[in-house]
């Protein structure tokens, strides 16, 4: 049964009077059907966990090679015109893989949030294809591009695949899609609370318990599969980060300002690029990308790749010198400039990685400009950890993904507080600033393209959480202003799924299902939200 709340001008004595008001029908689905559609998530984070694997050994052997290539042709300036023939090959290639599938450029986390929240469809099966080969490419050439954004939506995509293979609804595949993706940055990084806790905040956008459980599940067996593959320990390890005085958590807040302004930085850096990359031919961008690359391959290998070669050696700095100074900046500058006309070209390529490593480049040159001052040295690499954790959060607004992150990157609770201080404070800075979230303002960009394979189906199924305090909160379902053209299908209360009835009150953390058209989403979407939250 479902309430059709398109008719606008039926009122909710009229509506009561269909449904008894005696009792409210509902459905429990029973504790088995939850941990079956959990066991589900768990085989997609096994599926999702050997892609990236691959992945991930992929893209680190291509980068490899670039170096190596690169130092080749220091010693043999000829080996350049081969290269240079190379490079176009493979940006044509590229573009025209892009171009075929334009859901698999970029970074592809503002893809699975479309995928998720508003209903795009997604090509799994050629996604996966350009990824792999396009990701390759673009490592071997070195671009400043990272692994963990197309991981994401690798797991997103691998996950569809198991969906539709077993044939679940649209509700299921959702959830699945998301846990695929939390799974994709679990094994990115081997930090499965970050790929659980992003599930929630910038994917599903939402707290929904059986997200979490089946996130849980898939990012966990994820994570067993890369960890038997490279170790225990993080990609990024700062298990031997000292601690803080109480007094130097201070140190945190004027850090945060600097990390905040860097963001909103490099945030503009990344769209602006992609701006003027949009006046040239499509075909041009990636091979503009390739020919970029090799000024900084001969010149300045260190920025090569997705950065975490910057992280270890901006973490490690442990004296005050001029050199030391002046090679980090001129390391964060380029940093910064390689990874827009990496990233702007829409070669298919990630900016997580990037942003930490700059992140990281300018804490350690604020912690060691605190040192100059009369700071202990050893301040310096909690001030670059910390730094990392603030500038990704001024970027992609999601401060409890970036302090977890960085707390499992760390091994320890004890630096939560600074890199929460120094995390909320970039974020003040960024939201003061107007700065929109980088994945939000991509995927705006890429829907406003309406590339073929984005387009909604004709009906999506999607669930809004009423939040305390909200509109619809305490209110009948009846007397609620629902969306124009929408139906109310479900409600979800805890482990209940009630019947949809004028008369059913509606309380805080009620989950209401809504169908409605592909083509209305936004539109519901905002209404929902204005009313839910």
């Amino acid at each position: 049964m479902r309430l059709n709340l398109s008719n606008r001008g039926s009122s909710a004595d009229e509506m009561a009077q269909t449904h008894s008001s005696d009792s409210v029908p509902a459905i429990r689905p029973g504790r088995a059907s939850r941990w079956l559609v959990a066991f589900r998530a768990a085989c997609c984070g096994l599926l999702v966990g050997v892609l990236v694997v691959l992945y991930r050994q992929g893209i680190g052997y291509g980068t490899q090679f670039a170096r190596w290539t690169y130092a080749q042709m220091r010693d043999r300036p000829l080996m350049v015109l081969p290269w240079l023939l190379a490079a176009l090959l493979v940006g044509l290639a590229l573009a025209w893989m892009v171009g075929r599938v334009p859901m698999a450029s970029g970074s592809g986390i503002p893809q699975v949030e479309g995928v998720v929240i508003h209903g795009m469809r997604m090509p799994a099966l050629p996604v996966l294809g350009v990824r792999f080969l396009g990701g390759l490419a673009c490592g071997m050439f070195g671009l400043s591009l990272g692994r963990e954004g197309p991981s994401v939506q690798i797991g997103a995509a691998g996950s569809q695949l198991v969906s539709r293979g077993l044939r679940r609804d649209r509700v299921e595949e959702t959830c699945l899609v998301t846990s695929g993706a939390a799974a994709g940055l679990s094994a990115a990084f081997n930090a499965p609370l970050s790929g659980m806790v992003f599930a929630l905040e910038e994917i599903h956008r939402s707290f929904s318990p059986m997200i979490l459980l089946s996130a849980a599940m898939a990012c966990l067996s994820a994570d067993f599969i890369a960890k038997n593959r490279f170790g225990l320990r993080p990609v990024l390890d700062f298990t031997a980060m000292p601690q803080l005085t109480i007094a130097q958590y201070l140190l945190m807040i004027p850090l945060g300002l600097v990390a905040g302004l860097v963001g909103a930085a490099m945030n503009r850096l990344l769209l602006g690029a992609q701006s003027l990359y949009k006046h040239l031919p499509s075909k041009l961008g990636p091979v503009i990308s390739l020919f970029l690359a090799l000024p900084v391959g001969l010149l300045l290998p260190a920025v090569l790749g997705g950065g975490e070669d910057l992280i270890g050696k901006a973490e490690g700095v442990r004296e005050v010198a001029w050199s030391v100074a002046i090679n980090l900046l001129v390391l964060l500058l380029v940093k910064m400039l390689f990874t827009a006309t990496s990233f702007g070209s829409g070669a298919p390529g990630g900016i997580f990685m990037p942003i930490l490593a700059v992140g990281t480049l300018t804490g350690s040159l604020c912690g060691m400009g605190a040192a100059a001052l009369g700071m202990p040295v050893r301040i310096i690499p909690v001030c670059a950890v910390c730094a990392m954790a603030g500038t990704l959060t001024a970027s992609v607004k999601a401060p409890i993904t970036s302090i977890l992150l960085t707390v499992e990157m760390s091994g320890s609770l004890v630096h939560m507080l600074p890199v929460a201080l120094c995390a909320f404070t970039a974020l003040m800075v960024s939201d003061l600033l107007g700065v929109q979230p980088i994945y939000e303002a991509l995927l705006e960009r890429y829907r406003r393209g309406r590339a073929p394979d984005a387009q909604v189906p004709d009906r999506v199924t999607v669930e809004f959480p009423i939040e305390h305090g909200s509109p619809a909160a305490g209110r009948l379902l009846g007397q609620v202003p629902w969306p124009h053209g929408c139906a109310v299908i479900g409600l979800r209360r805890g482990e209940h799924r009630l019947i949809p009835a004028g008369d059913l009150r509606l309380l805080a953390g009620d989950g209401v299902i809504l169908l409605c058209p592909g083509d209305r989403l936004d539109q519901a979407r905002r209404v929902m939200e204005s009313l839910c939250r």
